[in-house]
């Protein structure tokens, strides 16, 4: 199987064979004064991303930089017409900074005219597998109930104006004078009638927590305010 890396290292060779009009083998440059043209990946570097829409996940990109060189008088040609065809063709985006001497010391090679040439390469990504469905879809209608209820506090004083949070669900109401509260369309699972019903107060800077029993009649929650 063909890398990202290896599959536009090899594109770029076979565009360059083209535009140079010869062979240009993958390689690092050659002291060699009858030689012709070499390419050699010298860095990979990062590219934008993008964000999937509907739960793709965009290829990871970037993109592949290649050093082309050539000695002798004969790579003179060459590079100009790669050149001419990168810039008539508005691709591979080509850099004209290939003359650090560093670079050529690294590769053991006299400093020789070259181009640096931009190739955008992306790994897919595939979407991970939903996992398989293993029993059949059913389809259940809920009962709705109302629950009412007082907050007090631990001397059974009322508490007014304590929110009342039906807990996983968007529902909420607020407490009376009087500490009465009303919660319309608690769901109700047949399957689990006796499943409690839980509900978060929040009030007087603190959150309470209680579960209360969908059978009964007028609940009574008492909050610790100390």
């Amino acid at each position: 199987m063909t890398g990202a890396i290896e599959a536009a290292v090899a594109d770029l060779a076979a565009w360059l064979t083209g535009a140079a009009g010869d062979p240009v083998p993958v390689g690092p440059p050659r002291d060699d004064s009858d030689g012709g043209l070499t390419v050699w990946p010298l860095e990979l570097r990062p590219a934008r991303q993008t964000a999937g829409s509907g739960g793709t996940r965009e290829p990871y990109r970037f993109v592949v930089r290649l050093l082309v060189s050539g000695g002798g008088p004969a790579a003179l040609p060459a590079l100009d017409r790669v050149l001419a065809a990168a810039t008539a063709a508005g691709q591979p985006e080509v850099v004209l900074a290939a003359g650090d001497p560093a670079l050529w010391r690294a590769l053991g090679v006299p400093p020789r005219p070259a181009l640096l040439l931009d190739v955008p390469a992306r790994i897919d990504r595939p979407a991970p597998a939903a996992p398989p469905v293993r029993q059949p879809l059913r389809l259940r209608q809920l009962d709705m109930r109302t629950l009412d209820g007082r907050v007090v506090g631990p001397e059974r004083q009322p508490l007014a104006a304590m929110r009342v949070e039906l807990v996983g669900t968007a529902q909420a109401t607020e407490t009376d004078p009087a500490g009465r509260f009303r919660l319309v369309g608690v769901p109700h699972d047949p399957d689990a009638p006796d499943r409690p019903v839980r509900i978060r107060l929040v009030g007087r800077g603190r959150t309470h927590t209680a579960e209360l029993d969908p059978a009964g009649g007028d609940h009574v929650v008492v909050c610790a305010l100390d």
